[in-house]
């Protein structure tokens, strides 16, 4: 059952990942409902179960944003919303971890696998501390008060590439220092 689905999700995740971001938001919505297709032949209840959450998500988003006069989602956007969902399950998993939750830290962490194949690659720690220095120097950020300029251009070249969380503190002990 996993296996058919696992390996649409590898291809998703592989190959087709540049193709996919480079043509843009409506090659993920696709390749987000070809999975589901997939995953309801194969009768994987966490991965229908969580690819219909995804739909639901940036259907949602969709309606917001119409309703405040924004044009539909954009790739950076779906990327945050798919970043978003995940750090709620990671948060998840630490909680079912501290209540003693195996059964539930598994399906969370089954989660986080499904949604993390619609992510570019995350940067390593070499390249997020590269592209800090590099956005600090371009923006001559010298000081605290610069924190925001360089947390705008990392998200801006690197939305969906690297956890925000992790390089404010990158950020932080560069310009602190």
């Amino acid at each position: 059952m996993f296996a058919a689905v696992a390996s649409h999700m590898g291809r998703i995740a592989g190959a087709d990942q540049g193709r996919r971001l480079a043509k843009g938001i409506a090659m993920l919505r696709d390749d987000i409902n070809n999975a589901l297709k997939e995953a309801m032949k194969a009768k994987d209840e966490r991965a229908v179960s969580t690819l219909r959450m995804v739909n639901a998500g940036l259907k949602n988003a969709d309606i917001d944003a119409r309703g405040s006069g924004k044009p539909a989602l954009g790739d950076a956007d779906v990327l945050s919303l798919l970043q978003k969902m995940i750090k709620q399950r990671q948060e998840s998993v630490e909680l079912y971890k501290k209540g003693g939750r195996d059964d539930l830290v598994a399906q969370e962490q089954r989660e986080i696998e499904i949604i993390s194949a619609y992510l570019p690659k995350q940067m390593s720690d070499d390249e997020l501390k590269a592209a800090i220095a590099a956005i600090v120097k371009e923006t001559g950020a010298s000081s605290m008060k610069d924190m925001g300029r360089v947390m705008a251009a990392l998200k801006e070249r690197h939305a969906g590439k690297m956890d925000f969380a992790k390089a404010g503190g990158l950020v932080k002990g560069q310009l602190g220092s």
